[in-house]
């Protein structure tokens, strides 16, 4: 049977929230009820936003909140990021670092909604180095998808439209490329699925240690689509190889390749409830600008005799690394 999954244009609610949070930090901050959750986001931050932000909070260490600098202007954009300008960032992050506290239920619900994308994103870490010592730094601690020295396109198709099996839209990204092109986790997190599926072919899920995020990485290799001794239940650090990239699936029957052009679908599914996962209420986000952010921060990897991929440079996160 058929699921379906919902893409809600925020238009008209956009104008109502623009009014409401204009003066956001007057209002008292909104808990949500007991038992609620948020059950709709739009995740539609341009690259240039997440990197100005991003950036911000590196220089601060951490003490001016990307996460909150991104959450105030949509607050005051009311989620239409079509009216972005790169002078209300720096605004929004000097009022924070001087120390003004952004409230009201609206700046809540950015805050949560952001912060279960990019929570995940920067933070302490560390990667060891060719000579064997350790570079400890607070920065982009999430990799690209793509392993350095592997070249790939991509474009903006979220939402576009797909026929196989009914028809439907685009939940997820794609980046094109060459089939056997090592594909990494983008960040740290547990194994929860691996196996086929007529839609996505072979594919791997891998739920976050905060429980938050369910990234999905589908039509990988035929025959060998996943990492040596990759199963269910085993937890992988940020950048570590995962897969390969193929072109299986659309098709009910195991291992085959129905997709024209070798390309990695990656999705990632935010998760506010248990009862959200594997549901008809599914929410799923616009990964494009994200990955265009993770450019910069990709694995270097090294081939064995027998063509499998691993890591070249171990890897830790969190204050202790």
């Amino acid at each position: 049977m058929k699921r379906r999954r919902w893409i809600v244009t925020a238009a008209a609610v956009a104008a109502v929230l623009s009014v409401l949070c204009a003066g956001y930090h007057h209002f008292a901050q909104a808990e949500p009820a007991s038992g609620d959750y948020i059950k709709y986001v739009e995740f539609n931050v341009p690259e240039d936003a997440l990197e100005r932000a991003m950036q911000t909070d590196i220089r601060s260490e951490g003490s001016t909140d990307w996460v909150d600098i991104l959450s105030v202007l949509a607050c005051r954009y009311g989620g239409d990021w079509s009216r972005y300008r790169a002078a209300d960032l720096e605004q929004a992050a000097a009022e924070i670092e001087q120390g003004k506290t952004a409230e009201g239920e609206y700046f809540f619900y950015y805050r949560q909604a952001y912060g279960a994308v990019l929570d995940g994103i920067i933070g302490d870490y560390a990667e060891q180095k060719e000579d064997g010592s350790w570079d400890r730094s607070y920065g982009l601690k999430a990799f690209s998808p793509i392993v350095r020295g592997f070249s790939y396109t991509d474009s903006d198709d979220f939402g576009a439209s797909r026929s196989y099996g009914y028809k439907r839209r685009h939940l997820g990204h794609d980046m094109m490329g060459l089939t056997g092109t090592p594909v990494a986790a983008v960040e740290s997190g547990t194994v929860t699925m691996l196996g086929w599926n007529q839609y996505g072919g072979w594919r791997i899920g891998i739920r976050s240690d905060d429980g938050k995020r369910y990234w999905y990485y589908a039509h990988l290799r035929q025959d060998r689509p996943y990492a040596a001794k990759l199963e269910e239940g085993q937890h992988v650090m940020a950048g570590d190889i995962i897969g390969y990239m193929g072109r299986t699936g659309y098709s009910a029957t195991e291992n085959v390749s129905n997709i024209v052009t070798p390309h990695l679908h990656i999705g990632l599914e935010l998760i506010f409830d248990e009862s959200q996962f594997e549901s008809d209420n599914e929410i799923w986000v616009n990964l494009y600008p994200l990955m265009q952010l993770l450019r910069q921060h990709t694995c270097a990897a090294v081939r064995a005799e027998d063509g499998e991929y691993t890591r070249q440079y171990a890897f830790e996160e969190g204050e202790s690394a």
